[in-house]
């Protein structure tokens, strides 16, 4: 197995970190601190970091200023969103379903979804695409 790690940005100069071994250990509360201090927090409505990234599945770790929205789309792969921190509303299929720290929902692939955030939040999204 190639071991591979993604490559220093301007946005993110630390260093490369480690996105596919054998083993990946994930520091959540770091990556959280880290996404919260970078310029893209503080000038945009949301962050985003892949703390995990595979041909089979990737882990995406998402925050939201309150009041953001992300608008109706879908994804191929099957999906689960986990709080870590706040509330948000997640919206498919008519129904709003309010999740809060600790909640998760899933969602088989090409289901249309929308996210809102309730307060300041924190997601971890995961996308399993099955490989043949």
């Amino acid at each position: 197995m190639e071991v591979k790690h993604n490559d220093s940005t301007e946005l993110r100069p630390e260093g490369t970190r480690l996105m596919d071994a054998p083993v990946v250990p994930i520091d959540a509360p770091d990556f959280l601190r880290q996404i919260k201090s970078e310029p893209t927090w503080q000038n945009s409505d949301r962050n985003a970091m892949t703390i995990y990234k595979t041909d089979a599945m990737r882990i995406v770790m998402i925050a939201l200023h309150k009041g953001t929205v992300i608008e109706e789309h879908s994804t191929n792969g099957v999906i689960s969103v986990q709080v870590i921190d706040g509330e948000i509303n997640f919206t498919t299929e008519g129904k709003t379903h309010n999740l809060k720290k600790g909640q998760m929902i899933a969602l088989h692939r090409q289901i249309p979804h929308k996210v809102s955030a309730v307060e300041e939040s924190v997601f971890l999204l995961t996308v399993a695409n099955f490989i043949d």
